[in-house]
């Protein structure tokens, strides 16, 4: 009879054999034949009842230590951009052990909420694992923020997303105690259940959604922005003290000036400009841009930075701004407060009398603003009407720096950057968050000066950097695709315009479209045309130019406080000029890939969730308006209908097919335009219109409306509501022989109306198309 082993045999066994813990396994290990193997059944049974092993289906593990194949929820990357994993059958009483991932080149892209089934191989006598992908088996429940509707069984959720008409139904029991027409978030829960739907358990009640300020909440929730800071950061901004003047150079006599908009909520540059006395520089300039010194306070590795990377950028919507960093330093100890010494870097630039920059240099020192000015304040005073903020300071600073602008503004010629004419809007909030007006922002040169300054500083910064051969964040813009200037060309040639082909495109080109559609009814067209054609500008580790600016090297530098890009370059200028040990660290450096790739990804966020709730505002503030007539200009059209921009709100609304006219419509994707079957009327971008506003839609942001006339011609479209008589498009309908055919597009069809968020799925695919070109 074979000699049955000890019971810490078997348990150093099964440690040094993970993969072979059946039964079976340990017997054949051992030796063990015929009715020994009824001894070892028990010996395996008391190891269980004692606790020292777990049964798991036919085999056998130590409750304390992970299976070698097990389930894994992915984690979001650390600060490194390496993957870690929660090990989900972990059920020891000890810490849950670390799974560190380690992914080859051929395996998938893993994400936070991603879960997969790893292979296990513990890490010495560590409490951690080094795990390996077998397969993705699925992903973090999918969740949605929506309005609940209670029913007899629980109820359902309505999303708010325009670009979703799918319910879920929430079964009695997972409703977390919500109320009919409360904002929630769900995630679904199980399959589908009856009639169709998902099911969903709500996770989260947000409150009213038509409660004004619930607008940039739903964006917030919807696009996932992080919008409270860990008790670690809020601590560790807590402790801060200002900056002294150890190691700085003293700013403070300079009499430097910030210049921001009258809402501004932080203060981060400042500027300063005279006549250079240098007779080798006859009309020249000196212009100082001082920059709020946030990497003194935001130092590599720290609870602040970790944070602040995860952000990437401050979002700001017109009610509320979510920031990068806690207040106690954007909105005090890196905000540039009149009077107050504050920490800053700053750049010395010398200009000829052309505004070409001969040289510069950066500093890092302490500051004191001499003013905190307004962009009205200050175009005010050089219109002639000087308040007694600015009455002092007319010939000492504000008339300099206009006189450095004037130069600024003849080399801006000579480069041609792409100068585009699109009014930004201005939603004006009563102090309980209701939309009272919407206005475009006016464009002073006052603004053109500080965006002039700033440019400036920005390539003073890359160019630094280049020369001392360090490396950093560029701001890449480049130039548009071919697929994209041949539509910019066949738009412009609609229009009566042209686009030159064949050779290198500039942006003096575009710029020539641009003048030649100025004053015309087609600029708007041509402006909006000309910015779709655009690349989305994002950040690299790489050189690869700024098209749109028409500059060669360009990084940010002038907004720490709200960008981690101009951060990390902060962090090298320190670095390569030797100012302390906060500079751009190590770790920094092999992972600026990585950072470049994920503060662009969140400045995308970020661009939606704003653009997102301008949309709610605006529907909300057109929802008491609706059957009003207005005019406007089509923006776009698309096979589901044409889009048009209001002239008073600027606001974009769908026209969908059915409502344009009593026939069918066929779409010519290439000619962009959309054509009656039987009028031969044709729908394009850039004509004028008149339209009622059938539907506004707060909490989804959508805009329906109802063509009126067209080009000033009456249009005799099918109802908005109802039913309207149909036509079929010609050779179309049904035979007496055959079955009833439909037109192959889909549309044209006059019928019922469907819910408006069945067109908005459709234009908002379009409309995700169309972002914003930052500089």
């Amino acid at each position: 009879m074979s000699q049955l082993p000890s019971k810490q045999e078997i348990l150093n066994w099964i440690a040094a054999n993970p993969t072979q813990t059946a039964k079976r396994d340990i017997a054949k290990a051992f030796g063990i034949k015929g009715a020994a193997r009824i001894d070892l059944k028990r010996l395996l049974k008391e190891l269980e009842d004692e606790g020292h092993l777990e049964k798991r289906k036919k085999t056998y593990r130590d409750p304390d230590s992970l299976p070698p194949v097990s389930v894994l929820l992915v984690n979001a990357p650390d600060e490194d951009g390496d993957l870690s994993a929660r090990p989900l059958e972990w059920q020891g009483e000890g810490p849950e052990p670390e799974v560190r991932l380690v992914l080859r080149a051929s395996d998938p892209a893993l994400g936070q909420g991603d879960r997969i089934l790893g292979r296990l191989t513990r890490i010495g006598n560590e409490n951690a694992y080094e795990g390996r992908l077998i397969r993705k088996i699925g992903t973090n429940p999918q969740r949605i923020l929506g309005v609940f509707r209670k029913g007899a069984e629980g109820g359902r959720v309505m999303p708010i997303d325009k670009g979703s008409d799918k319910e879920w139904m929430v079964p009695e029991g997972a409703t977390h105690g919500a109320r009919d027409g409360e904002l929630v978030e769900a995630e679904q829960s199980g399959p589908r259940a009856r009639m169709g739907l998902p099911r969903a358990r709500i996770v989260s009640r947000l409150g009213d959604p038509s409660a004004p300020k619930a607008v940039s909440l739903i964006a917030i929730h919807q696009h996932g922005i992080p919008d409270s800071f860990p008790d670690e950061v809020v601590a560790e901004a807590d402790s801060m003290k200002p900056a002294g003047l150890s190691g700085r150079e003293d700013l403070r006599d300079l009499p430097l000036v910030t210049i921001d908009p009258a809402d501004a909520r932080d203060h981060d540059d400042a500027c300063f400009a005279e006549a250079d006395t240098d007779p080798k520089n006859p009309g020249g300039h000196i212009l100082w841009v001082a920059i709020a010194d946030v990497a003194h306070y935001v130092t590599p590795g720290s609870a602040l930075d970790r944070e602040a990377r995860r952000r990437g950028n401050s979002t700001y919507f017109p009610d509320r701004v979510v920031p990068m960093l806690p207040d106690r330093l954007s909105g005090d100890l890196c905000s540039l407060h009149e009077g107050v010494p504050r920490a800053c870097l700053a750049v010395r630039m010398r200009l000829d009398s052309e505004g070409n920059k001969i040289d510069h240099s950066f500093h890092r020192g302490l500051m004191r603003s001499g003013a905190s000015l307004t962009y009205g304040q200050v175009q005010e005073a050089m219109d002639g009407d000087p308040d007694a903020q600015c009455e002092p300071l007319m010939k000492t600073v504000i008339e300099p720096l206009y006189a450095a602008y004037g130069a600024l503004k003849t080399a801006r010629e000579a480069r041609q950057p792409l100068d585009l004419d699109l009014p930004e809007r201005r939603i004006e909030l009563s102090e309980d968050g209701r939309v009272t007006s919407v206005n475009f922002r006016e464009r002073l040169d006052a603004h053109r000066l500080i965006e002039e300054f700033m440019v400036l500083a920005n390539v003073a910064a890359a160019e630094t950097l280049i020369k001392k051969k360090s490396p950093l964040l560029f701001r890449v813009h480049e130039e548009p695709s071919a697929e994209k200037l041949e539509a910019l060309r066949e738009t412009a040639q609609s229009a009566g315009f042209a686009v030159p082909k064949g050779q290198v495109l500039k942006t003096a080109h575009l710029n020539r479209l641009l003048d030649q559609a100025a004053g015309t009814d087609h600029a708007e067209l041509i402006n909006m045309a000309t910015l779709r054609s655009m690349m989305q500008a994002y950040y690299a580790p790489i050189n690869f130019g700024h098209f749109g600016l028409a500059l060669q090297n360009y990084a940010h530098f002038t907004s720490p406080i709200r960008r981690y890009a101009d951060l990390i370059v902060h962090r090298a200028l320190i670095k390569v000029h030797g100012w302390g040990d906060d500079g751009l660290s190590a770790e920094e450096l092999e992972r600026l890939e990585v950072t470049a790739t994920h503060i662009s990804d969140t400045e995308r966020r970020s661009m939606m969730a704003e653009r997102d709730t301008t949309d709610r505002y605006l529907a909300a503030y057109l929802s008491e308006r609706v059957g009003s007539e207005m005019t406007g200009r089509i923006s776009g059209v698309a096979r589901f209908g044409a889009f048009v921009k209001l002239d008073e709100t600027g606001a974009d609304g769908l026209v969908p097919i059915r409502s344009l006219g009593r026939e069918f419509f066929h779409h010519d994707r290439e000619a962009m335009t959309l054509m009656g079957a039987e009028s031969g009327m044709i729908v394009q971008s850039g004509q004028r219109v008149k339209v009622k506003l059938a539907e506004a839609v707060p909490v989804t942001g959508g805009i329906a409306l109802e063509l009126l006339e067209l080009e000033g011609q009456e249009v005799d479209s099918a109802p908005a509501c109802g039913k309207g008589p149909r036509r079929k498009a010609p050779g179309k309908g049904r035979g007496k022989s055959g079955p009833k055919s439909r037109p192959k597009s889909g549309v044209g069809k006059a019928g019922p109306k469907r819910k408006l968020v069945r067109a908005n799925r459709k234009a908002s695919k379009t409309a995700r198309k169309i972002s914003r070109t930052r500089g």
